[in-house]
């Protein structure tokens, strides 16, 4: 059994072998091969990282492999990292003061904390959801310190890799000690704008789908509106606020639910919404669990459901977009039971902003 065991584990350590050219050209675009892959998605599918060449600053095209552990970077961690990167980069902009960090898992966010010493931060966001975190990718927009450092190889946290602007020494000593461990450096500026073509592709059987990408408005508390009876307190407009940009950078259908300073439970990709505010509240139960928390949801209320167990749930205000037929059907059943509700549109506009996202 051991043996089938050690042999089963090595088909995701060996590395595929090479098949991809060193520059890839896409209409007029041109990029650049970086970094081969062990493997793609699945063992045994070859892989690379191809970077655009005029991109420049807290991009993908900015990263530079301090440490490769034992397996080296994969095409799963080039997608986590990128995630966390831009969701730390947009925290950065609303909150320029805050240290943030941001826990990935299969392209989702796990854990989110803001705060003000790095340790603490790292800490608040491990504590979101303990079992998701585990593996995952970890993204900071600030110096990686020695404390920090200490907490990150932990024996039984498991920590995939580390992406960050800067390392002191000794914390790159502490981190050189966690063998598997990965450590990204970031050769830009988190508050420098970042730059590449701003359109993002898909590729499908047979063709290829391309958009513009997504980049949210809602970022100040004179982003959106309130409708409801009740007026939220101040810090719940920041919580909403925080727990939308989240939203932003979770698989739709998502529901997020969290405080001013951390997230305390993700519900993501799932076909309905009410299964998502579930799992929302489900997986909060795993850390600070959802009393006082804000909500928000990255499309409009179908149904009375998801308000309703809300309130049941403790959660006192939710942040969301109009567009349903039942909209004032929602509304009514949230001044029933309390909540504060908040759109995401500006006071005097009439289109709510939605932030679907599908990678």
């Amino acid at each position: 059994m051991e043996k089938f065991d050690k042999s089963t584990r090595k088909q995701y350590r060996t590395k595929v072998e090479e098949e991809f050219p060193d520059t890839f050209q896409l209409g007029e675009e041109r990029f650049e091969k970086k970094l081969a892959m062990r493997y793609g998605e699945n063992p045994g599918y070859p892989a690379a990282f191809y970077q655009e060449p005029e991109a420049s600053g807290p991009n993908m095209a900015s990263l530079e492999v301090i440490q490769e552990g034992s397996k080296g970077l994969s095409y799963i961690n080039i997608g986590d990292m990128d995630l966390g990167l831009r969701l730390v980069r947009k925290l950065s902009g609303i909150y320029p003061d805050r240290q943030s960090c941001v826990l990935v898992k299969h392209e989702m966010p796990s854990g989110v904390a803001m705060g003000e010493e790095p340790a603490d931060v790292f800490q608040k966001a491990w504590g979101c959801d303990p079992l998701s975190n585990f593996g995952s990718v970890d993204v900071f927009n600030h110096t990686i310190n020695k404390p920090l450092a200490d907490i990150i190889v932990e024996k039984g946290r498991n920590v995939e890799v580390v992406f960050a602007p800067e390392y002191t020494p000794d914390a790159l000593d502490v981190l050189a000690t966690r063998k598997p461990l990965r450590v990204v450096k970031l050769r830009a500026s988190i508050d420098e704008p970042s730059w590449d073509n701003g359109l993002e592709f898909k590729r499908v059987e047979g063709g290829l789908l391309i958009q513009k990408r997504f980049d949210s408005r809602i970022v100040s508390p004179e982003s959106v509106e309130v409708v409801s009876e009740r007026i939220p307190a101040k810090k719940e407009i920041e919580a909403a606020i925080f727990c939308w940009t989240v939203a932003c950078f979770t698989r739709s259908n998502a529901i997020v639910i969290g405080s001013a300073d951390r997230i305390h439970g993700i519900g993501s990709g799932q076909r309905s919404r009410i299964d998502a505010a579930e799992d929302a509240i489900k997986f909060s139960k795993r850390g600070y669990g959802s009393e006082g928390c804000i909500m928000a949801s990255d499309a409009f209320m179908p149904f009375t459901d998801v308000v309703e167990l809300a309130a049941k749930s403790g959660i006192t205000a939710i942040i969301y977009p109009l567009g349903s037929i039942r909209d004032e059907e929602v509304l009514q059943k949230a001044n029933e039971l309390g909540l504060a509700m908040i759109i995401t549109r500006k006071p005097g506009e009439t289109d709510s902003e939605r932030c679907f996202l599908h990678r």
